[in-house]
């Protein structure tokens, strides 16, 4: 073995190397799966992305504030609205009936204000 050739370790030979690899990987977004995986014919107990249902979350659901968006800390008792901070409840508290209940119909609230 002559110390003027240089040997590379087998990993790094060029004659090794893989042309597939050394191309791009092109990611394929959710929904493109999914609408992939509609066109393909699957059994019935194949487990695709559409078809996985998750169990119920034990956490409690995030409540957010109806004026900010925030995260809301606090319920008013009066008109149910969420709310983040004591400037929110000032304002929630001066707003007419008609614009509360249209708050509580955004958010999807079944009780009426009354």
């Amino acid at each position: 073995m002559n110390f003027e050739e240089e040997v590379l370790p087998p990993f790094k030979r060029a004659s090794l190397t893989n042309n597939a690899a050394a191309k791009k990987r092109l990611w394929k977004s959710l929904k493109q799966i999914t609408s992939t995986e509609r066109t393909l014919q699957w059994s019935e107990d194949a487990v695709t992305y559409s078809s996985v249902n998750p169990p119920p979350s034990f956490r409690p659901a995030k409540k957010y504030s109806d004026i900010s968006g925030l995260i809301a800390l606090y319920t008013d008792p009066q008109t149910k609205l969420y709310y983040h901070n004591a400037e929110e409840f000032a304002t929630i508290r001066n707003f007419p009936m008609d614009l509360t209940a249209g708050y509580l119909a955004l958010r999807g609230a079944s009780s009426i204000v009354g």
